[in-house]
């Protein structure tokens, strides 16, 4: 029986609740900075901490890195109620759980570390919150009293494979499962090595140790087993214990409606080129409660918060409706991480980061899928399919993801150095540094009122070079044609870390690049750049054409489609190309195709069977959002 059309359904447009509006539903790791040596001011308050409660300092530094950074969130807790460095926490798991849901802490016991550290230290639980040197003293000291419970011996000269089961316990997880995932996390950590310069200006260095843990000390624990993952259940690493929940594949009412996902053999039915970042701009209980619902949209993975605890619940061989763009889901799988865009740190927390991490590089190796910008993607990047969908795109994870410390995790950082010059012609990757770089931003929590400060992942792009130019014009977001602004949502005037552009012009310290069609202008003096040079390939429109159309799918010509299955109109995007202007190439191997599944039952050949056409696609750099052009319609050109 046929359903309603996709592009009425969840998969174009999605009309969401208002709790829900962003769902459519090795070496030392690289930082913004590498400092050459650590301030006495970072490393003292860990050496003497070390020291004081027999720590040994690696350790103390690795656990504190894997919490925090070592950033202090100046003095305002995580969602967990965390404080600090050390992440100590304050509030029990029923008083978590009486914040509107905010939190459902998986452990049988309170979270209150805060309170031993005080216990312990003597110190002020104010003080414990909001001075750091205090805060890695009660970590320390929580850390020596897990140890010394556990019967093992203290001291700061003691061997570091022997606090697999103190940092275990420090995690505070609720099931061995949870705990070993974070020790291992800490002794990975410790074995790099890292080095950067905290959101105080404290530079630390901590010179990689690998050591060998002593992971039977997990036995010491008394926790339950956890979540053992069964491969037919989950598709996931089995460190990180996902669960299975399922989204339901059912009919419902009168008219042949389902929901709420597809069935498909993907890679046979269209290969999976992208993996699709989102937060779910609702707490995980609810957002758990939405993908159980037929009648709503679909995704493959759900990160919670506090812990990185990740749940699966659609085969990555099967659709789901997660992009807003029937295209990006027939060729992507979608991850939902707990999170409100506008919030940003307060809920993209270190363990929701690294387990999100661990379960891309998985899902990445498993389906040869690239680890870079053009195919690790936001939902923010996913293209309109018409022009009338352009404005309702979603904008989620938003201006707050690290994305420069995401593909660090992912083992792919995002390219920071220039071996060429930044001139007209180079493509160049945007890298602006995460924790100095503090734009302006707006309507966070309020019409018309500046956003609470805090480090962002963009450089906003101006339509000539002067800091009060207006910022430039997204038609597709302001079909008024009226400048862009600096709303929270308001993405067509920025250029997120690992986009790639073609530089237009150079004047000085700014730099123009192709955006949308036009110029936008960016300051980035050669003695601290945000933008890098590197060889790459460029699309050109080929010669005589004056302007070529771009594209927000990729579907075959009206010649592909074989009788009983509807032409789908290749339909371009209000945007077009010059001739003149360049745009990088983000991909020259995608398939031209459309997945057919309009119908429960999927009787083939015309549901449930992928049609795929002969007219050739890229993939390009474009605005802040991919697009495709027609290869017919362009040149592709080493950059200069």
């Amino acid at each position: 029986m046929l359903r309603r059309p996709k592009i009425l359904a969840a998969l174009a447009a999605v009309a969401l609740p208002a709790a829900l509006v962003g769902v459519s539903l090795g070496g030392p790791p690289a930082e913004a900075s590498q400092p050459a040596a650590a301030s006495a001011d970072g490393m003292s308050a860990f050496s003497a901490a070390a020291a004081k409660y027999g720590v040994p300092e690696p350790v103390l530094l690795a656990v504190s890195y894997a919490e925090s950074r070592w950033d202090d969130h100046g003095g305002t807790p995580s969602t967990t109620g965390g404080y600090g460095p050390m992440h100590l926490t304050a509030l029990g798991a029923s008083e978590v759980a009486d914040l509107s849901g905010k939190q459902k802490v998986a452990t049988a016991e309170s979270l209150q570390t805060l309170k031993k550290a005080s216990e312990l230290t003597g110190l002020d639980q104010s003080a414990l919150r909001t001075d750091t040197t205090a805060n890695i003293n009660g970590g320390a000291a929580v850390l020596a009293s897990y140890q010394k419970a556990l019967g093992l011996p203290v001291g700061a000269n003691t061997s570091a494979a022997d606090w697999y089961g103190a940092i275990a316990s420090y995690a505070e997880a609720g099931d061995k499962a949870g705990a070993a995932g974070f020790a291992d996390d800490v002794y990975s950590i410790m074995a790099k090595g890292a080095a950067r310069t905290t959101n105080t200006g404290r530079q630390i260095v901590m010179p990689a140790l690998a050591v060998k843990p002593d992971k039977a000390q997990l036995s010491k624990l008394s926790l339950p087993a956890g979540v053992q993952p069964s491969k037919s259940d989950v598709e996931c690493p089995p460190s990180l214990g996902c669960e299975w929940l399922p989204a339901p594949y059912s009919e419902f009412g009168t008219t042949g409606d389902y929901g709420n996902h597809d069935l498909a053999n993907r890679p046979k039915t269209g290969k999976i080129d992208y993996i699709v970042i989102h937060d779910t701009e609702g707490t995980w209980q609810g957002v758990l409660n939405l993908v159980q619902d037929p009648t709503y949209v679909s995704w493959q993975y759900t990160m919670r918060s506090s812990d990185g605890h990740v749940w699966q619940h659609v085969k990555a061989n099967d659709v789901a409706w997660h992009a807003g763009n029937w295209y990006v889901n027939m060729h992507s799988i979608g991850i939902e991480h707990e999170g409100f865009a506008p919030q940003g740190a307060t809920w993209f927390t270190e363990s929701m980061y690294r387990n999100s991490a661990k379960l891309v590089r998985y899902l990445a190796a498993k389906n040869n899928i690239p680890l870079d910008r053009a195919h690790i993607i936001g939902h923010d990047q996913v293209p309109g399919t018409v022009p009338s969908t352009v404005a309702g795109m979603h904008w989620d994870p938003g201006p707050y993801w690290d994305w420069e410390h995401y593909m660090d995790l992912l083992g792919a950082p995002i390219w920071g150095k220039s071996v060429l010059p930044v001139k007209a012609g180079s493509v160049v990757t945007i890298k602006p540094g995460f924790e100095g770089n503090v734009q302006v931003v707006s309507n966070c929590d309020a019409p018309a009122t500046p956003c609470t400060p805090q480090a962002t992942n963009f450089v906003y792009l101006r339509q000539s070079p002067d800091d009060n130019a207006p910022l430039v014009k997204d038609v597709g977001l302001h079909p008024n044609g009226s400048d862009g602004t600096t709303d929270v949502s308001d993405m067509g005037s920025r250029a997120a870390a690992g986009s790639q552009y073609v530089v237009a012009e150079r004047q000085g310290d700014w730099v123009a690049v192709w955006y949308l069609g036009a110029k936008g202008w960016f300051k980035s003096p050669k003695s601290a750049p945000d933008a890098f040079a590197k060889p790459g390939l460029v699309v050109k429109p080929k010669a005589g054409k004056l302007s070529v159309p771009v594209y927000g799918r990729a579907y075959p010509e009206q010649s592909a489609y074989p009788a009983g299955i509807p032409y789908q109109t290749v339909t371009p995007l209000q945007y077009t190309i010059a001739a003149g202007q360049a745009y990088p190439v983000g991909d020259l191997n995608i398939e031209t195709d459309y997945y057919r599944a309009v119908t429960f039952d999927g009787q083939p050949p015309t549901d449930h069977v992928q049609v795929q056409g002969k007219d050739r696609y890229y993939q390009i750099w474009f605005g802040h959002r991919m697009a495709y052009v027609r290869a017919a319609d362009v040149d592709v050109r080493p950059a200069i």
